[in-house]
């Protein structure tokens, strides 16, 4: 212990402990937090069906079902009690006292065993939602936790085997750690410990010497500022949400207040209600546009890649949007060259160009005049660029970095159907190929360009899949 390098290696290694341990928690506390939101996410959706089996059949249909999916194979938790609390129907044999006494979603994991368990004393641990119907019967939907109990599990072990590695290790660091080695991994303690108290804009050091050391720097350097943007995405989305979502949900409230006051007067409300629906469509689309764009964005949308003709297939979509085109009065030109293959997904590339073509339709048509929608194709080095542009009024040079935003809107475009995510999904799946989206004066009108690498057939077949969000 006289020694130096003995001392300053029991001292980052009980450093690198802590800081272990914290982090540990700090996942296994974010993870688990994850995996009950989902699981209320899931008893959502269920009593939301059953909600509407209710409201369709009554009480002895709900009962019913239940009763039925109760009785399915890995199915959740069900439980149907009279206002007695006596167990009417579902998979359930007994619960901790007082799980039923509130209704709502449950504060705490609580303990429940199931008629199939061979041993009745064994208890297992589940989250749910207990409801009240107007009869005082209470309804009882949950998920089983024992898979983030073995997780919680799984974690520990990891968490003392890994403690005891880096003791087994630390007897040997003094004797291969130097000096240099050691300033360095102080520094790099010193901006971790930084970025776990919460300052995401630090960053590992990097030397320059691009050894082991500034290559871990680099990527993880990588990764925090793919965390920082991902944060700022999320804020900027909620924010854009809570903006521009609050006008479809006034007119949806200001549409039930008609229908009730309709139906109280004896009149018809299917009209506000029709009109209700296809509002409440609409935010289902933008919400299922803004999903689909932070999953690709995060790269966590399945890519399956593959080499496509891009000539034959906007040839295909092309064709596809002509009948839309005559009906608004508008033409679609295509200037493509011979087969040209690039490994791309063509699901994606086939959505984004959809979506420009979409928008070009929209803006072409003006005072009466014929609308033109230019469908291009050229190769540029390793690049195929492919062009959409209209002869509509086009958009402002100071404005094109903005339209590229999640809602952001052109207050002339505000009285054009759309939700302004439409370019944001464009230029998503361009960065998710590793291109890039322009937007250029097609004098008149706009022109947009996706730029996506070509590929080579060693590529074919590439598939980058991630966790699909439920």
């Amino acid at each position: 212990m006289r020694m130096t390098a003995v001392r300053l290696s029991a001292l980052y290694l009980g450093l690198f402990a802590v800081f272990a341990v914290v982090l540990v928690v700090y996942v296994t506390a974010s993870a688990t937090s994850l995996l009950e939101s989902q699981s209320r996410e899931t008893i959502g959706e269920e009593i939301a069906e059953l909600d509407r089996i209710y409201q369709g059949g009554g009480i002895v249909s709900l009962v019913g079902a239940i009763e039925k999916r109760a009785n399915q194979p890995g199915a959740s938790l069900y439980l149907v009690t009279d206002p007695m609390g006596r167990i009417l129907v579902g998979n359930v044999e007994a619960l901790e006292p007082g799980t039923l006494d509130r209704s709502g979603f449950t504060e705490r994991a609580f303990a429940y065993a199931r008629f199939s368990d061979e041993d009745v004393s064994r208890y297992h641990r589940a989250v749910a939602q207990v409801i009240s119907l107007p009869n005082g019967m209470r309804i009882l939907v949950g998920r089983d936790q024992t898979e983030q109990e073995r997780f919680r599990v799984l974690v520990r072990r990891a968490l003392i085997l890994a403690l005891a590695l880096m003791g087994a290790a630390a007897l040997f660091s003094w004797l291969l750690i130097g000096r240099q080695a050691l300033r360095r991994l102080d520094r790099m303690s010193a901006a971790s410990a930084r970025i776990l108290g919460g300052d995401l804009g630090e960053r590992l050091p990097v030397t320059g010497a691009n050894d082991e050391f500034d290559r871990m720097s680099s990527n993880l350097n990588t990764l925090l500022g793919r965390i920082a943007l991902l944060q700022e995405g999320l804020k900027q989305v909620s924010d854009n949400i809570a903006h521009d979502l609050k006008t479809p949900l006034t007119r949806l409230r200001n549409r039930a207040e008609s229908a009730l006051a309709e139906a109280e007067t004896g009149g018809d409300p299917k009209s506000a209600l029709e009109a209700n629906l296809a509002e409440a469509d609409g935010m289902i689309r933008t919400f299922d546009a803004l999903l689909m764009i932070s999953r690709v964005e995060a790269g966590f949308h399945p890519v399956a890649k593959s080499r496509v003709d891009l000539s034959a297939a906007l040839a295909d979509l092309a064709e596809l949007y002509e009948p839309l085109a005559e009906e608004v009065g508008a033409r679609i030109v295509t200037e493509l060259p011979g087969p040209l293959e690039a490994t791309v997904s063509r699901e994606l590339v086939g959505q984004a160009v959809s979506n420009l073509i979409d928008n070009a339709l929209k803006y072409a048509v003006r005072d009466g005049a014929e609308g033109i929608v230019t469908v291009a194709l050229t190769t540029e080095d390793t690049l195929c660029r492919i062009s959409v542009s209209d002869n509509g009024p086009g958009i402002p040079a100071d404005k094109r970095d903005r339209v590229l935003e999640r809602f952001y809107r052109l207050d002339e475009s505000r009285t054009k159907p759309g939700s302004g995510l439409g370019l944001s999904l464009v230029q998503a799946i361009a960065r998710l190929h590793g291109g890039e989206v322009a937007l250029e004066d097609a004098e008149p009108g706009l022109k947009v360009i996706l730029d996506l690498p070509i590929g080579g057939r060693e590529d074919e077949g590439e598939s980058s899949k991630g966790p699909v969000a439920a």
